[in-house]
């Protein structure tokens, strides 16, 4: 294996070099006590050190790691400098007087310079005899990165129909056969008349072959070369020498044919020019319905359930109306107020809360079905519900109470808890991090109130799981500082302290119902989530809070929002529920209790207030709106009215649900219509 210790560090830019190199690779800068090196072979004595060893002659051999890529040369003299190599005319790189091309931008060396090695008046001249010539005094090991660089350096362009990445000989896309962009580099002119008059399509049905035979990337590889030849003796060894010193990315390539092949395999040429056939019908690409049927396409082909079932692209309405979603951003940075005194924590000035219109159910069975495919995420709302019963469990909530819970689609870009929390209220996602930058700055000001508390109750967690740890004053502070630090990174994910301290600057209480294990993906349990349960906004008066809690789904690493559709108002009403509410008031009913009737931890409780079921059952009573049910189960009691709510968002929900009003009122009827129709008649 290459032993990698031997390289020098440059003492100015640090880069690692190889040991046969006398200047750094990077910058340039002579070595530092450099080794002569000679073109003595290598000595079998066992006595010699594998690496530096000294002849008899006094002269210090030192043998590359990777001897058997670059020869062994002496350098009596220093290398030439910059100025003996030549400069590019389109990127102005300074590159080694052997490159035919530019090593950075691949231009075609200009004739004015000059070509090939030094002159035998630029070389230096070795102590050996004369009669023998000198080698040429570029670095091997330069050389050897300079045919990598070039190499890797392969511009490819990606298909605009399919994104994969093509070699750039390649005149049409091998996997989607879409053509290849008019702004791309035209391929160079093919020497063969018979090869400039073959046609793209069976070029490009060639390059597949070459992809499906044995030996994968060396087909293409070989293709290519084939198809642009050297123009002259001096290019010809460099296109030997980077097919030589190209094996270092035969892993990389092998890799993309593999892919390649398994793409292929799936879908004919065929099913690729009626895909996008139907995308040119949508977006009015009529060449590529013209390429479809001179291709003996059957017209009447529909889709079939394999082509259409793709990931359903979501539709939320945070996404339909953007003019909208900009204004309701800038009203919750409006919204949000700092608060003075004592404990200086950011909080809202509005309550809101978001839920789905009740005009849902009056649209058409297939077209509710479409909208609850492109707004909820139909695989967390499985896992909470089939998977294991944490929402929607009890029938007496879910019908006739009419409580159902709705998981919304949410991004996962490291930010869902934030998301969610928004989402919940406002109906759009922390795009702008105005809810991070809230929650950091509280964190940090308020650092002393929320610490006393996690601390407390860090405490009492690790007791009473039977852990039976304590830690010293140095790593709970280490502890504190990685949360606060998450907090002030963007896309960081979250810990239980941060939804404590977003209950604060909701002012209304938190309500996760999560799953209670993590699981591996063979379905191992591997420890508790601790997200499921209550949190409080137990820092702030009573008096300062709303009672209205919000509900979060959390499953694997990812928070959703939990959101009821509205009702109209009739008498849903539990034992002791007294609501005098408006019409226009929905009212959801929360479980405080899980599948099993046991009561929802309560979070972040100090020494004094933790205490027995019934103690905790009495405090969730003082900071929200409960009752209980007819079938005894405790809930909290989620209030929200049009009237109340802000009126940006209730546009926006409105403007959401006329995209799907125009679709119901489409005159095509459903096949189970148009039989009803043919039995009356």
């Amino acid at each position: 294996m290459t032993d990698f210790g031997l390289k020098w560090s440059c003492e100015y830019c640090t880069y690692e070099n190889w040991p046969s190199a006398i200047k750094c690779t990077m910058c340039r800068a002579q070595r530092h006590n450099a080794p002569i090196i000679t073109e003595e072979p290598y000595k079998s004595s066992s006595s010699l050190d594998p690496q530096l060893c000294t002849t008899q002659g006094g002269s210090t051999l030192l043998i590359c790691p990777d001897s058997s890529a670059r020869p062994r040369v002496r350098i009596a003299d220093e290398l030439p400098e910059t100025s003996s190599k030549w400069s590019c005319h389109m990127c102005t790189y300074l590159n080694w007087p052997r490159a035919i091309r530019c090593t950075q931008c691949l231009c075609q060396r200009h004739q004015g310079s000059k070509q090939g090695p030094l002159s035998p008046s630029e070389a230096p001249q070795t102590s050996e005899s004369g009669s023998r010539p000198s080698p040429v005094t570029s670095d091997p090991c330069e050389e050897y990165n300079d045919r990598n660089r070039l190499n890797m350096h392969t511009q490819r362009w990606p298909c605009s129909a399919c994104t994969y990445e093509n070699w750039p000989k390649s005149l049409r896309c091998v996997v989607c056969d879409h053509p290849k962009p008019s702004s791309t580099p035209e391929a160079p002119q093919q020497d063969s008349e018979a090869e400039s008059a073959t046609s793209p399509s069976i070029v490009n049905e060639q390059e597949r072959e070459n992809v499906r035979t044995a030996g994968g990337g060396g087909g293409l590889r070989g293709r290519q070369r084939k198809l642009s030849p050297p123009t002259c003796k001096g290019q010809a060894e460099v296109k030997i020498e980077l097919a030589s010193g190209a094996v270092g990315s035969d892993n990389e390539q092998e890799a993309d044919f593999k892919k390649l092949k398994q793409i292929r395999n799936r879908m004919r040429r065929s099913d690729w020019l009626f895909l996008n056939a139907c995308a040119g019908v949508v977006e009015g690409d009529l060449a590529a319905v013209e390429a479809y049927k001179s291709s003996d396409g059957d017209i009447a082909r529909q889709l079939t359930a394999d082509e259409v079932s793709q990931q359903t692209a979501k539709c939320i309405p945070a996404l339909v109306c953007p003019e909208l979603t900009e204004q309701i951003r800038r009203e919750v940075a409006a919204a949000l107020h700092r608060r003075k005194g004592e404990f200086p924590c950011y909080f809202f000035t509005d309550l809101v809360t978001f839920t789905l219109p009740a005009d849902i159910e009056d649209l058409p069975p297939n077209v509710q079905e479409k909208l609850f495919d492109e707004v909820l995420d139909r695989d967390v709302q499985k896992e909470l519900e089939e998977e294991s019963p944490i929402i929607n469990w009890s029938l007496e909530l879910g019908t006739r109470l009419d409580s159902r819970l709705y998981a919304l689609w949410n991004r996962t870009a490291g930010d869902c808890l934030l998301d969610s929390v928004l989402q919940a209220t406002w109906g759009i996602y922390d795009k702008d991090s105005v809810l991070r930058k809230s929650l950091n700055d509280s964190l940090h000001d308020c650092s002393h109130w929320f610490y006393t508390r996690w601390k407390e109750w860090e405490s009492w967690y690790s007791q009473s799981f039977g852990l039976h740890f304590s830690l010293r004053e140095e790593q709970w502070q280490e502890d504190w500082a990685f949360i606060l630090s998450l907090a002030s990174q963007p896309g960081a994910s979250l810990e239980q302290t941060h939804v404590f301290v977003l209950a604060h600057i909701l002012r209304r209480p938190i309500i996760v119902y999560g799953v209670k294990y993590y699981k591996s993906f063979r379905g191992e349990t591997l420890g508790y989530t601790r997200f499921q349960g209550v949190y409080l906004p137990l820092l702030w008066e009573q008096s300062f809070c709303w009672k209205s809690p919000i509900a979060l789904g959390y499953t694997r690493g990812h928070f959703s929002a939990l959101v009821a559709m509205e009702n109209d108002g009739y008498d849903n009403r539990g034992a002791g529920a007294n609501l005098n509410t408006d019409d226009d008031v929905t009212v959801t009913f929360l479980p405080l209790v899980d599948s099993e009737r046991k009561l929802l931890h309560i979070h972040f409780l100090s020494a004094q207030e933790m205490g027995t079921e019934e103690q905790q059952e009495r405090m969730l009573r003082q900071w929200m709106d409960c009752c209980v049910t007819e079938g005894g189960v405790l809930v909290a009691m989620q209030k929200s009215s049009r009237r109340r709510n802000h009126p940006l968002v209730t546009q926006m929900v409105e403007k959401w649900l006329d995209g799907y009003r125009q679709l119901a009122a489409c005159p095509t009827l459903s096949d189970g219509e148009e039989e009803e129709e043919d039995e009356d008649e």
